[in-house]
């Protein structure tokens, strides 16, 4: 037998046989050559399965887009695959370096009542929350007599005046 069997081809990129089988199965990978109804792996394969590797773990590409760059060079669709997989990883990136950079400046705040005394809040919500997409300030028939956060008003019956039973609660004993 010239080649490896699926469990040392398998061993080699420290995968278990079966994903060999579902990657042939799934496309990813062609069913390779066999000998006596067994599978033989040539370096041939062996490189096919180490881009698939490369693909789905490293590069963390579905099968599906991982099926395209290993089908081989039959076209240059690959490429637009690849380069589709990076777009979407460096919008992630960004995405996680934003929320990096703002927990570093959470931890800058000077106070450890964070919602009652840091003099940033206000402006951070605004920035990065759905609060800060409205254009115009809420009235204040739209903010909460008792803790002053803005409130969704029903469609249908009694507007609100309180966001919750309790604020209205505590709101009614300090008036007492």
């Amino acid at each position: 037998m010239n080649g490896l069997s699926i469990g040392q081809a398998a061993a080699l990129y420290d995968l278990a046989p079966s994903t060999l089988r579902w990657w042939e199965s799934q496309g990813v990978l062609p069913e390779p050559p066999r000998v006596n109804g067994r599978r033989v792996y040539t370096e041939t394969e062996l490189r096919r399965i180490g881009l698939a590797y490369l693909c789905s773990v490293v590069g963390a590409m579905p099968l599906d887009q991982a099926a395209v760059v290993t089908s081989g060079g039959r076209d240059r669709d690959w490429h637009a695959t690849v380069r589709g997989q990076a777009a979407l990883i460096e919008e992630r990136i960004e995405r996680l370096r934003a929320a990096h950079g703002y927990l570093l400046h959470l931890l800058r705040c000077p106070d450890d009542d964070i919602v009652g005394q840091c003099p940033d809040l206000e402006a951070e919500l605004m920035r990065h929350t759905p609060r800060g997409r409205d254009e115009k300030p809420p009235t204040r028939d739209e903010i909460c007599a008792g803790c002053a956060i803005p409130l969704t008003q029903p469609a249908r019956g009694r507007r609100r005046t309180y966001c919750s039973r309790a604020c209205r609660q505590r709101r009614y004993r300090s008036k007492g």
